[in-house]
């Protein structure tokens, strides 16, 4: 059987592009570690578990981020993170002192899917957050 050259290129060019997804998705989640690291760690800690140095002098403790997707039957809730992180979802109203990130955050617009497949639209810097968090989960989608 003859493949013809546009056939071979097609195929390349979705094999380059199967193989590129895979490492984007690693590179946000390492670009989120480093986020995380900085903006995060001080209170939900370097593994995420809600015991960062500032946790024993909050009024309100962190969550445990490496139990968010076991706390939903193993879905990670992605809509529920991104609305915490950019406030549309904030804390404070609860009395918890977690900071709103959404205006640091903003700007170079992502769509991610949540578990029933929606997309949600959130800045970069939110998805690389989320790809992260994904990785510390003691439970796997």
């Amino acid at each position: 059987m003859r493949i013809s050259g546009f056939s071979r290129q097609t195929g390349a060019l979705a094999l380059i592009a199967a193989m590129a997804g895979t490492m984007v998705a690693g590179q946000e989640a390492d670009e989120g570690a480093q986020l995380y690291e900085r903006h995060c760690a001080t209170c939900h800690g370097l593994d995420g578990d809600g015991q960062g140095p500032m946790a024993g002098v909050l009024v309100i403790q962190p969550s445990d981020l490496t139990a968010l997707a076991a706390r939903e039957d193993g879905a990670f809730p992605v809509l529920r993170v991104i609305r915490r992180i950019d406030g549309r979802d904030p804390l404070v109203a609860h009395g918890s002192p977690m900071p709103v990130y959404g205006d640091f955050f903003e700007g170079d617009d992502t769509a991610l899917k949540t578990a029933s497949g929606q997309p949600v639209m959130t800045s970069r810097a939110i998805a690389d957050l989320v790809a992260f968090l994904k990785t510390l989960q003691s439970v796997q989608e």
